[in-house]
């Protein structure tokens, strides 16, 4: 499957004024912080939502097909092959995790990043952690013999290709510039 540019396009950037000027009914609070988590900046990839989140809303959606509909689609229970799924990506994430924490930058995609991330599990895709998240996917789909859950798997790395992998790769070419440019030639997306 490919996806281009098409429906996928990251968001255009807008200037933005600050929130006085367009009316924001909490524009006094907006400038101290007010309590509440601000609109991402124009320093920040404005991803949907957190991925974890994504992918996670699509395994409950699969899974409560499977619970409707038990038994539809045929698919044995294979606990080993899933565990060994959900073990590996978990391992992905955390090696994931612990390179971002030695690099010292933003874990989270909707945070700024202070450090451009090529080395760990970053040299083998430049998505490991939704390449993790989606070994948990399956590894859980397998494991819970859950047929409608596993098909889940490819409308969620859809929405994460457009609503999160293309605005964070737009970001990062704009943050980074050439540096990124030259590791986006050398690393493939996913794997």
């Amino acid at each position: 499957m490919v996806l281009g540019p098409g429906p996928c396009r990251p968001p255009r950037e807008r200037a933005r004024r600050p929130a006085r000027q367009r009316g924001h009914r909490n524009a006094a609070r907006a400038g101290r912080g007010g309590g509440r988590m601000s609109a991402p900046g124009p320093d920040s990839p404005r991803v949907l939502a957190p991925p974890p989140l994504i992918v996670g809303g699509f395994f409950v959606a699969g899974y409560g097909l499977d619970r409707l509909f038990p038994g539809a689609i045929g698919l044995p229970v294979w606990p080993w092959a899933g565990g060994a799924l959900i073990l590996a990506g978990g391992g992905l994430g955390l090696w994931m995790i612990v390179t971002f924490l030695r690099a010292r930058t933003a874990i989270e995609p909707w945070k700024p990043a202070s450090a451009l991330v090529t080395g760990g599990p970053f040299r083998l895709s430049r998505n490991p952690a939704y390449v993790g998240l989606a070994l948990v996917h399956a590894g859980a789909a397998l494991w819970l013999g859950a047929p409608f859950a596993l098909l889940a798997i490819a409308p969620a790395l859809a929405t994460l290709h457009c609503k999160v992998v293309l605005r964070e790769e737009a970001y990062l070419e704009r943050r980074f510039g050439a540096a990124y440019s030259a590791y986006r030639k050398r690393v493939r997306r996913w794997l």
